[in-house]
């Protein structure tokens, strides 16, 4: 997932702000405990996606993907006092060390999960978000934006991760591959919507970020 040579990946890192020590707690946990552990936000975007909810300050985020909770916690450092944050999830196995770490963080009570398949559990979720982070499974993303895109609040931030997906985006497509026809996909979607002003940068595996027009 790295594009850049390692010696300016390691000085971005290192000129990044330090990770909070609950967050290295649970990246180890998570490499300890956890299959596919690269699935972490990890330590660089993790204060991307907190700078950047810093800066929208938003009272209400959707979290599509929860995994071990990092970029929930993130992502929860700048919310409005009363502001909320609903994540979403399919493995009840995460839920044990979610929990764990939600309280440690804090944000214990803006953070709600839900438990399910995401297709069911958005049109049921009657409330606009100022916030969206889509880090869930690649296949689904097109249609996952189409339920999402009427709960964005006008001037809105929609973040999508893995939208380079190791570099396949420009890679002959095989036949099977449904992860990477989807993010094709999803990418032409974000990028032509007239609703949305997106840029996609290329950081880690790929970071788009879309705004949705007043």
């Amino acid at each position: 997932m790295h594009f850049l040579p390692e010696a300016i990946d390691s000085y971005t890192v290192s000129h990044t702000q330090a990770e909070p020590d609950i967050l290295a707690q649970l990246t180890r946990e998570t490499y300890q405990k956890i299959l596919q552990p690269r699935m972490l936000s990890g330590h660089y975007q993790g204060r991307l996606l907190s700078i950047l909810s810093k800066i929208i300050n938003p009272s209400t985020i959707l979290e599509l993907g929860t995994y071990t909770g990092y970029s929930a916690i993130c992502l929860a450092e700048g919310l409005t006092e009363t502001g909320e944050l609903h994540t979403l999830d399919v493995n009840e196995e995460l839920q044990s060390i979610q929990n764990k770490y939600f309280e440690l963080s804090g944000y214990r009570s803006k953070i709600h999960q839900h438990l399910g398949e995401a297709l069911e559990i958005l049109p049921t979720l009657d409330m606009k978000f100022d916030l969206v982070f889509m880090d869930a499974d690649k296949p689904n993303y097109p249609a996952y934006f189409d339920l999402i895109i009427d709960k964005l609040n006008p001037g809105g931030i929609l973040l999508t991760d893995n939208v380079l997906w190791s570099g396949k985006v420009v890679e002959k497509l095989k036949k099977d591959d449904e992860s990477t026809k989807a993010l094709l996909e999803y990418n032409k979607m974000v990028a032509t919507d007239a609703r949305l002003e997106t840029v996609m940068l290329p950081i880690r595996d790929g970071l788009s970020l879309s705004r949705k027009k007043s």
